[in-house]
């Protein structure tokens, strides 16, 4: 055979290898959808590193970011925190309707329930839904209570003071006004930011005179509130799921798990402990310039 016939030959069987070859391919994907075949797999790669990511933002901003350090527990009961013996809630409308009776008797890791605060306001003009209830019923009940307004960036400080004071009435023996402060607003230096913070405690401190306590998490106050000025008030510090807490400044109450059960409350509850005896804590109260019985 000559040169020539055997370059013909091999050319022949090279082209009949490949069209072999497409066709299995071309078989192969007939199984499949014709959008997997329309882009090479790389682009698939992509688009599927580009849907973990989505979905990583989407489960942050609405589960963990609304609050920027909660993170519903759903891993078995609350932790303790060793060493208090003076333990508390705080609620809200998303506790629904308390069986007062049946919370009466709760305790908390083996000690009586002492305390609970109660949201009020948000804003200049929302007030919760079940505050009015929840206010009457704790003192009937024979806790002692608080209220709390939650900090809003869409109202002035100013605003927002003096529709906590029309809506709320606290009494002697009634814990200190509580801000409750978790979002800065956007474009608007620290510096200003604390002086609208300061504006609010100032306002509400002149109608009762105690110093309101001031409730916000860890990283923002370290962030947004570190000024000396804010030590002058006490804290409530939220830190969830560790065994003490890392701030090394003083702190009067500690919220310490999203996860609580009680009984005569239907799903999770705040927990909180007060870092004293029952004896500070009655001092901390409105009108405690008067000896505590």
């Amino acid at each position: 055979m000559s040169v020539a016939t055997r370059k013909t030959n091999t050319g022949k069987k090279d082209s009949s290898s490949t069209k072999r070859r497409r066709r299995a391919n071309s078989h192969a994907h007939s199984h499949l959808p014709r959008f997997f075949t329309r882009y090479p797999r790389w682009a698939y790669v992509v688009g599927a590193v580009a849907i973990v990511i989505l979905y990583i933002w989407a489960f942050y901003y609405f589960f963990v970011g609304p609050t920027g350090f909660r993170w519903r527990a759903l891993y078995g009961d609350a932790n303790y925190p060793e060493g208090y013996e003076i333990h508390g809630i705080d609620i809200s409308h998303y506790q629904g309707t308390i069986d007062w009776d049946e919370l009466k008797g709760a305790q908390i890791d083996g000690c009586p329930l002492r305390f609970i605060f109660i949201k009020s306001t948000e804003g200049s003009s929302r007030i919760d839904e079940n505050f009015n209830d929840n206010f009457y019923q704790a003192r009937e009940y024979g806790f002692v209570r608080g209220a709390y307004h939650f900090w809003s960036n869409k109202s002035t400080a100013r605003e927002q003071a003096y529709y906590f004071l029309k809506q709320v009435h606290l009494e002697e023996g009634d814990l200190p006004p509580v801000l409750d402060i978790e979002h800065a607003p956007k474009n608007v230096d620290i510096e200003d930011f604390q002086r609208d913070v300061l504006a609010w405690l100032h306002i509400v401190e002149d109608r009762y005179h105690v110093k309101p306590i001031l409730y916000t998490y860890y990283t923002f106050k370290q962030k947004y509130l570190s000024a000396p000025v804010f030590d002058d008030y006490p804290y409530w510090i939220a830190h969830y799921y560790v065994p003490k807490v890392a701030y090394k400044g003083a702190w009067k109450f500690w919220q310490h798990t999203d996860a609580g059960r009680l009984p005569g409350i239907k799903g999770y509850v705040d927990f909180n402990i007060y870092n004293g005896s029952f004896y500070d804590l009655k001092r901390l109260t409105i009108g405690s310039e008067e000896e505590v019985q």
